[in-house]
């Protein structure tokens, strides 16, 4: 929530006395969202600001929430979109050598989701120990996640320039780290447009999870990467089975960068699921 509400999502707000705020106000702050970062981020930011106004009325702060009936955004249907070999190949080798690029790039390597990537921080990284550590504040599912660098992770992070005085490795100003999505996307939709069609930045952390799975990797093994508690994770297993897979993640994550490698140098590795062992 605090990345939603003080960062620049809702900044043009932050000098308005939170009992002045107009549903008027709201609703131009969310179409705007919803026109840079897409309609996902935008109903985020929209609970996320109704739920700090419910508290806010329960603390008799305010009398009323002015989200109510502002800016009724239409989720997106549920996608199911997997990038092919050829697709996936074409994106990597579209990526420039600018924040956006190397957040897709690390985007196909590690599958994590894109505010990981974007807000990613030096803070969180153990660049000897081949490590990223993202903390439970950043984490959709308020869950601390390790999780192993593989050498093409690594070879991407060590061309970040540092920065003195700012922790995010991507973007400018934003103290959430990299911003620019909307404009970014575009631009590279431009230079895959005859290669790549209809794609999402998510669809690679779907394909990523997909393609490993083809490669062999067990699905609870992938969901560990993914850090999901659904699957294997649900219910009393969860509570039980602590384990992080640490070996197998890590080579789960080597196969993959092996793959995407060779994708990138022009390659055709093909996948051939393994047979599993009764």
């Amino acid at each position: 929530m605090q990345r939603y509400l003080c960062g620049s999502y809702f900044k043009a707000l932050h000098s308005v006395p939170a009992d002045q705020i107009t549903r008027r106000d709201v609703a131009a702050r969310l179409l705007v969202i919803d026109r840079e970062c897409g309609v996902v981020t935008a109903l985020r930011a929209r609970s996320h600001i109704s739920s700090f106004f419910a508290w806010g009325i329960a603390q008799g702060l305010m009398d009323s929430n002015p989200v109510v009936g502002a800016a009724q955004l239409k989720p997106p249907p549920a996608r199911d979109r997997v990038l092919d070999d050829a697709e996936l190949s074409a994106i990597w080798r579209a990526c420039e050598d600018d924040d956006f690029g190397k957040i897709v790039r690390l985007l196909i390597i590690l599958g994590a989701r894109r505010t990981e990537i974007g807000g990613l921080r030096w803070s969180e990284l153990d660049l000897n120990g081949d490590v990223w550590l993202l903390p439970r504040e950043r984490a959709k599912n308020a869950r601390e996640h390790l999780l192993p660098l593989p050498a093409l992770a690594l070879s991407i992070l060590e061309t970040v320039p540092r920065v003195m005085n700012r922790d995010c490795l991507f973007g400018e100003r934003s103290g959430g780290g990299f911003t620019l999505w909307a404009a970014a996307k575009a631009a590279l939709d431009a230079r895959v447009a005859d290669q790549v069609r209809k794609w999402t930045l998510h669809d690679i952390r779907r394909t990523f999870a997909t393609r490993l799975c083809d490669l062999g990797t067990a699905p609870h093994v992938v969901e560990q990467i993914l850090n999901h508690q659904s699957g294997h994770r649900a219910g009393i297993a969860g509570i039980y089975n602590k384990s992080s897979y640490e070996r197998e993640v890590k080579a789960a994550l080597a196969l993959w960068a092996d793959h995407v490698r060779t994708l990138a140098e022009g390659g055709e590795r093909k996948i051939v699921p393994m047979r599993q062992v009764p």
